[in-house]
């Protein structure tokens, strides 16, 4: 029974492994059964029997994916800069794995149906987030799902803007580093620790505007 159960978890692993290379490289719509299979050593009738259909398998593995950040990364509220570097640094050692998100970001539509312990795991990076806002360690007129969206999205600026990224001059001798450095300057000046600030200096907010109300307390 055991060396059975090993069997069939070996296989579903290699179809997962194969499906992470066809959908970063050909989207959901593009990617075919017969290829993953092929790739897995398997047959098409072995990846419906682990998986209903071809969006159903797409799912399992960016909610793997997902996992996988939340692995590598470690967000302390009170140095967001930090987990922006660690977020660019998990993508560069990764590119196939941001364009596997990005397929399914594109393609799907809607709001992605991960498994109830990677969200209660997201949610637990805004609960850290609000909890810093509420302990007086982060501005509280930022809403904590724009503060982690926006880290987020600037991790990957220079994955979203490859035209532009390889526009960057070239007396420049670690382009990497370099771009590393952006994305923690960009988060520290947008996102200050409180300790970084006094009353006198200038609001990371947009002038004129406040974003949210503060969260409750």
């Amino acid at each position: 029974m055991t060396s059975k159960l090993t069997a069939a978890d070996s296989t579903q692993a290699r179809i997962v492994e194969a499906a992470i290379q066809e959908f970063a490289a050909y989207g959901i719509a593009g990617a075919r059964i017969e290829r993953i299979a092929k790739a897995a050593a398997t047959s098409k009738e072995r990846v419906y029997a682990y998986f209903r259909s071809k969006e159903d398998l797409y799912m399992h593995v960016m909610d793997k994916e997902v996992a996988l950040i939340l692995d590598a990364t470690h967000l302390d509220a009170r140095d967001l800069p930090s987990y922006a570097a660690q977020l660019f640094d998990y993508f560069e050692r990764n590119p196939i794995h941001f364009r596997l998100l990005g397929w399914g970001r594109m393609e799907a539509g809607g709001v992605p149906e991960l498994d109830s312990g990677t969200l209660e795991r997201i949610q637990r990076k805004l609960d850290q987030i609000t909890q810093a806002q509420a302990e007086g360690a982060l501005d509280s007129r930022w809403a904590p799902a724009d503060v982690l969206a926006l880290i987020n999205q600037i991790a990957v600026t220079h994955h979203n803007q490859v035209e532009i990224a390889a526009m960057a001059p070239s007396k420049v001798k670690n382009q990497t580093l370099s771009r590393r450095d952006a994305v923690v300057e960009a988060v520290r000046r947008i996102f200050p620790a409180i300790s970084e600030t006094d009353s006198t200096s200038p609001s990371p907010l947009p002038a004129g505007g406040t974003l949210t109300e503060s969260p409750a307390r």
